[in-house]
């Protein structure tokens, strides 16, 4: 009997997505994803607040990274902690992620909201290399769906170096700031 407990590597990469052309294509005509965003900075200052999370993203996704167009971190010198999973110094620091680390890509494609307690309690993805180069364990996000296309554009989530139970109350307060963070994109166009 073989007892290879090893993790199967090709579930640590960032799922297939179909809208990967079509998500990068509208981030260009809205010009997001490439640069920071003050009020999304705001949004996720309030969602860590909100959340009592050390870090909260407005992320965009495209072909090559992810990008965090609004980034709250407990204070700049902590923004480190994600230049880890730097891609390259394309971008600020703690800004930029290659797309196979975390989960939001998994938000996207999935379309809905993912919310992991405890990271390490799910084999597909506890693997993840956030885990050990950044010390992720817990984490919640939601898509940003635009209304106008459907196309999912990235996430607003709120991820913490502990496991903590996220609740019904912290995911529909996210889902709210999901909606404000819309409303935004929606006055760009």
């Amino acid at each position: 009997m073989n007892n290879d407990l090893s993790i199967d590597r090709h579930l640590l990469s960032a799922p297939w997505d179909s809208e990967l052309e079509q998500r990068t294509d509208r981030l260009r005509k809205l010009d997001l994803g490439s640069r920071p965003e003050p009020e999304f900075d705001a949004v996720a200052g309030r969602l860590a607040d909100m959340a009592n999370a050390p870090y909260a993203m407005v992320n965009f996704i495209n072909e090559n990274e992810q990008y965090f167009a609004g980034l709250y971190t407990p204070d700049n010198s902590n923004a480190g902690a994600l230049d880890a999973a730097r891609t390259a110094a394309q971008a600020s620091p703690g800004r930029v992620m290659a797309r196979d680390h975390g989960y939001c890509p998994h938000v996207v494609v999935r379309r809905k909201a993912l919310v992991l307690g405890d990271v390490c309690d799910y084999p597909r993805f506890a693997g993840n290399p956030v885990v050990d180069e950044i010390g992720i364990r817990a984490y919640m996000g939601v898509p940003l769906i635009e209304e106008e296309t459907g196309t999912a554009l990235g996430t607003i989530c709120a991820v913490a170096s502990e496991p903590r139970p996220w609740g019904r109350s912290e995911l529909h307060a996210l889902k709210d700031m999901a909606a404000e963070v819309m409303q935004l994109i929606q006055r760009r166009t």
